[in-house]
């Protein structure tokens, strides 16, 4: 039997995607001054290095400025660069909003790398059936850039002060319908998306549309009926994405939809073993009704590989790489049990002990899903793909970090994030 690689994968662009740092885990005081808030900024520094295979020898530092010129925003901002020549930038800034009553909030980010001799999963390599060893080693340039404007409607918790409602860390839960509980949002993003080869590159057949660059609108609705937003327990949370982009003279029009679902059931205590006890459960399903339509002057009307429906990485299938398989559809399926044990010896452990670490938590999960040509359930729910294994996550001055460990039939991952996977 082939030896399997245990991979190192320590990703400081996970703090690149925690856009709801300060608004998830503090109270928000919309309504103080914004000259003594910009005065009071929290700005935080941290240099980083790590080694992957696929990225070399990795160093680089990432900041973020928390009440940025508004109580409830904040900027966030890192850059890296490698042994090999790959070198990648991020800045994001989060929850502006036009007055303290608003219902609107906006944010930006911009993201951009340039990559050498990295693995990239293109053409049948990222079908349902393929293997490890079908990845081609290449450069390439990546780029995404999207703006947010979101409205929080006024249904819910959000009918009065609808800013704080959606950024406040905890809720108390009043419903089981977004009238009643929660906080709902619709959230528009106008993204340009690109991934450009090198020219050199020999790339294999692929059934996508071969575009390097995209740009169109992504349109979310939210519903978020968590009782917490960093350690949820009860509750659930709902979010759909409606993605279009339109013909232009160098891209065909496609459109796909992307549904993710989370519920969670607080098990109470277990004796002096565990403090609390959290079964969590995600569903995740996507497709792409365009993928068949065609007409004489486009072809078919389908997304480039790196803008489609993808299934591998930090949330789904988490024992393969990001975008391992991309496909027409997708289903996944995702299970943890969380635990908060009694015992927390983090206060007085080395370097620990410098940080306010209030909580930490062993989880256990599972995760099953396949891509497909088709949104055929019969199809999608043949052959799956699988990952299993163990985590452990802690709570530092209001981030959730979380460590874990994923096994598969290909390989195994060990990754330090941030935040919950949902």
């Amino acid at each position: 039997m082939e030896e399997r690689k245990i991979k190192a994968v320590a990703i400081a662009a996970a703090l690149l995607v925690s856009a709801d740092i300060h608004a998830e885990n503090e109270p928000v005081d919309i309504h103080a001054s914004p000259k003594l808030e910009t005065l009071d900024s929290d700005i935080a520094a941290v240099p980083f290095m790590f080694s992957t295979d696929s990225m070399g020898l990795s160093a680089g530092v990432a900041g973020v400025v928390k009440k940025a010129g508004q109580p409830q925003a904040s900027l966030l901002g890192a850059g890296l660069v490698t042994d090999k020549g790959t070198w990648m930038t991020y800045l994001g800034a989060y929850n502006y909003a036009l007055s303290p009553d608003s219902r609107w909030l906006f944010g930006a980010e911009f993201y951009s790398g340039d990559y050498k001799d990295f693995n990239y999963y293109v053409g049948k390599a990222a079908q349902n059936n393929s293997h490890a060893d079908e990845m081609i080693i290449a450069d390439a340039q990546e780029a995404l850039h999207q703006l947010s404007v979101r409205y929080i409607l006024p249904i819910g918790q959000a009918k009065h002060d609808p800013i704080k409602a959606a950024l406040y860390p905890s809720r108390k839960l009043t419903g089981h319908t977004p009238w009643e509980s929660g906080v709902s949002s619709i959230d528009l993003r106008p993204f340009y998306q690109a991934r450009k080869f090198a020219h050199n590159t020999q790339l294999p057949p692929s059934d996508f549309a071969t575009n390097d660059s995209v740009w169109g609108l992504e349109t979310r609705f939210e519903w978020n009926n968590q009782d917490r937003s960093a350690n949820p327990t009860q509750g659930s949370k709902t979010q759909i994405k409606l993605t279009y982009a339109p013909d232009t003279s160098d891209q065909t029009s496609w459109w796909k939809w992307e549904l993710n679902q989370s519920w969670y059931w607080d098990l109470g205590k277990w004796d002096n073993l565990f403090d609390q006890q959290v079964f969590a459960f995600n569903v995740y399903t996507a497709d792409t009704p365009s993928w068949n339509n065609t007409d004489a002057e486009h072809g078919y009307h389908r997304p480039p590989e790196y803008a489609g429906v993808k299934l591998g990485g930090l949330y789904r299938l988490r024992s393969y790489q990001t975008g391992r398989f991309v496909g027409r559809s997708a289903i996944s399926y995702s299970a943890e049990y969380r635990v908060m044990p009694e015992w927390q010896p983090l206060g007085d452990w080395p370097v620990f002990n410098w940080y306010d670490v209030p909580w930490w938590q062993w989880v256990a999960f599972a995760d099953v899903g396949r891509v497909a040509d088709s949104y055929n359930v019969s199809e999608l729910h043949s052959d799956m793909k699988w990952s299993a294994g163990g985590a452990v996550r802690f709570q530092v001055e209001g981030v959730v970090v979380r460590t874990e460990m994923a096994w598969g039939n290909e390989e195994s991952v060990f990754r330090v994030m941030v935040n919950q996977p949902f």
